[in-house]
């Protein structure tokens, strides 16, 4: 499955330009471009496993370097400090990891800034 499957190839391209300067990233604002708060539990879900490249269940920190390349390879890597700043936001549980289930990022997707 590929992200245009869920996501529109519109808001995709929109939310990776809005940040392809660097240290311009802002997940709240991302995510809310791509259209994610508007989507079901389950189509969270779906884009959360197409970011888990190793299928661990979890994104972790070197996956989410990536992220943007994950919605289309035109994405640019995210920076040391952005990278950080996405995983604090999504790690509630403080183990280094995001997972989808409970608070996570997947629910990050979708709760208000």
């Amino acid at each position: 499955m590929a992200m245009s499957d869920l996501l529109s190839t519109e808001e995709i391209k929109a939310a990776v330009g809005a940040f392809s300067v660097a240290e311009s990233f802002c997940y709240k604002k991302f995510f809310e471009i791509l259209g994610l708060k508007k989507k079901s539990q389950e189509d969270v879900k779906k884009v959360f496993h197409i970011l888990d490249k190793d299928q661990s269940g979890f994104i972790e920190e070197d996956e989410l370097k990536f992220v943007l390349k994950g919605f289309t390879p035109d994405g640019r890597d995210l920076s040391d400090k952005e990278t950080k700043a996405l995983l604090v936001a999504g790690d509630k549980d403080g183990d280094g990891k995001i997972g989808i289930d409970g608070p996570s990022l997947g629910s990050s997707f979708q709760t208000p800034p």
